[in-house]
């Protein structure tokens, strides 16, 4: 028979362990909200751009290009482990180059550097996506899939991707893998001089129908460039990346990237022109006339590979490093070297002065203005495609407020960044942007 001392410890006990069992039950169920609050992202930028290489007209011409751009991400939390983000874009643009589709319906004279007034002088670009990521118990393994469509005036774009995320040796190396397809849809919106060569129904993009009889053609006089339209419409993109990050100490942080990219169908842009250097040239007015489009093949293979690596210096100072090297099976290969340098000048300010070099090898199927010749199978005079040297220099202002101090009615400011970048390359195409962001927490 227990006694009186004994059954009271004895329950104690007993007490105690269901208690201690209850705690432990109570912490295995809690759980960190991956996202706490429903979190929005806004952002707009500003882009100008000036060159001699338009690609629309042959490799020579106006490259000018005014570009306004706005998006905004909505990232909410369905629960502790899953998130939703929707995303929307949109970019209007006016350009001297696409201008120049049809050179022939301004007041001026026709002239690669002079923009026309026609329809195609400007654009607008949407895209919209949604994203769903879930993320484990012990938030060591995270997955994702999206959905995607985009539209502008000559083509539309459907996407569908996803990745997987694993993280290892508590959480200090983390490795990650990404599949994507894209499926577009081009109108075949070709030079206006060829139109009336293409017996294909096509989009255009002109309130007057060109006739080339009402003008008079200079040098050879006798145009009659050996036109064929495109067959196809269609392109897909397939793509594929790895990713390893590794936790190296508390200030030494690095990461290897790799990216696989195969492209089918219509790779080439039908309004761009190509001209012969063994064709008599054609003129209307100051305009050289179209001996074909680019014409390039129909599948490309693409391979990246990357590092980065970023190093704690103190408190005040951080180093972020990238470097990048590109090939692809059109004979292009390039080099990218980047440098951060994230400098914090208080407790919620931070500026981030920033360079990166570029060095590109051109094509196999490159050629500048007038260098082609007709016998060749696949030809363009983008300079996209070119040789060339890249600089790019940027400097930003992050304002960081981790307590969301400043509210706008039920949106506490998180952040506000203001950034300003200039873009040069060697062949005399030069790029100003200003780009600002805002992140909001809806509390």
């Amino acid at each position: 028979m227990i006694d009186s001392g004994k059954l009271l410890i004895l329950m104690c006990l007993m007490a105690f362990s269901a208690a201690t069992t209850h705690a432990q039950d109570t912490i295995q169920k809690y759980k960190k909200r991956v996202l706490d609050s429903v979190e929005i992202d806004i952002l707009s930028s500003l882009y100008l751009q000036d060159g001699k290489n338009a690609a629309v007209t042959g490799g020579k011409g106006s490259e000018q290009l005014i570009d306004g751009a706005g998006a905004i991400t909505i990232s909410i939390p369905l629960n502790e482990d899953d998130i939703l983000t929707i995303d929307a874009s949109v970019s209007a643009y006016t350009s001297a180059s696409s201008s120049n589709i049809n050179p022939f319906d301004g007041k001026k004279p026709a002239d690669p550097f002079v923009a026309s007034s026609g329809a195609s002088r400007q654009d607008v670009w949407s895209a919209y996506s949604v994203a769903y990521a879930h993320s484990s118990d012990d938030r060591n393994t995270i997955w994702s899939a999206k959905a995607s469509y985009a539209m502008e005036y000559d083509y539309i774009s459907f996407g569908l991707g996803g990745s997987f995320t694993k993280l290892f040796n508590e959480k200090n190396t983390e490795l990650g893998i990404n599949a994507n397809l894209y499926i577009d849809a081009w109108e075949l919106i070709y030079p206006v001089e060829l139109r009336s060569l293409n017996s294909q129904n096509q989009k255009d993009d002109d309130d007057e129908k060109f006739d080339i009889n009402n003008y008079t053609i200079t040098g050879n006089a006798n145009y009659k460039p050996s036109f064929a339209p495109i067959s196809g419409r269609g392109r897909n993109s397939y793509s594929a990346g790895l990713t390893l990050s590794q936790i190296f100490s508390k200030k030494l942080h690095g990461l290897l990237a790799i990216d696989v990219v195969n492209q089918q169908g219509l790779l080439s842009t039908p309004f761009q022109r190509v001209y012969f250097a063994d064709v008599e040239d054609s003129f209307i007015e100051n305009f050289h006339l179209a001996d074909d489009i680019e014409r390039l093949p129909s599948s490309r293979v693409k391979l990246a590979s990357g590092a980065r690596l970023n190093y704690y210096i103190n408190e005040f100072l951080v180093v972020r490093t990238f470097y990048r090297y590109y090939s692809d099976d059109w004979g292009i290969k390039s080099h990218t070297a980047y440098i951060e340098l994230p400098v914090k000048i208080s407790d919620k300010f931070t500026i981030n002065p920033s360079y990166r070099f570029y060095n590109q090898k051109a094509s196999d199927y490159f050629a500048p203005y007038n260098q082609h010749l007709s016998a060749e199978k696949y030809y363009t005079s983008d300079y996209d495609l070119s040789s060339y040297n890249a600089n790019l220099f940027s400097v930003g202002i992050t304002y960081t407020d981790i307590f969301l101090e400043k509210k706008i009615w039920r949106f506490g400011l998180k952040s506000f960044d203001v950034k300003y970048t200039y873009y040069a390359r060697d062949k005399g195409l030069i790029a100003n942007l200003l780009s600002a962001g805002v992140n909001f927490v809806f509390e």
